[in-house]
């Protein structure tokens, strides 16, 4: 059973798990928002968060001007992947986690060994 949760408390939930985040994970991240989605463009419930950037580890130069990278969460994914707000906190947690090192570079498959994925 999907947890629900209106538009509000779910960003609210994704705020305080990303103040939670560990301070060296996000204090390097620059020219990267976070959205709050309802679903990708193919309104797949599958996909619960997404990276849309270049890594750093593939970055020539990065300067002024430059879009923002965005690190997208998509909610009704997310809730419908979970049966109670605890496992949605968590997977709200992994979720950031995850796209944050795609930021820095991280594959899924070493994702996947650190048990991220």
């Amino acid at each position: 059973m999907a947890v629900e949760l209106d538009e509000d408390a779910f960003e609210q939930l994704v705020v305080d798990e990303l103040d939670a985040l560990p301070d060296d994970m996000v204090d390097g991240l620059e020219n990267v928002v976070f959205v709050v989605e309802d679903t990708p463009e193919d309104g797949s419930l599958d996909l619960l968060g997404v990276y849309e950037g270049v890594a750093v580890t593939e970055r020539d130069r990065y300067g002024f001007g430059e879009m923002p990278d965005r690190i997208v969460l998509y909610r009704l994914g997310l809730l419908d992947a979970c049966d109670d707000l605890d496992q949605l906190r968590d997977e709200i947690h992994v979720t950031l986690v995850h796209e944050i090192a795609h930021y820095y570079g991280i594959d899924d498959e070493r994702l996947h060994e650190l048990g991220w994925a």
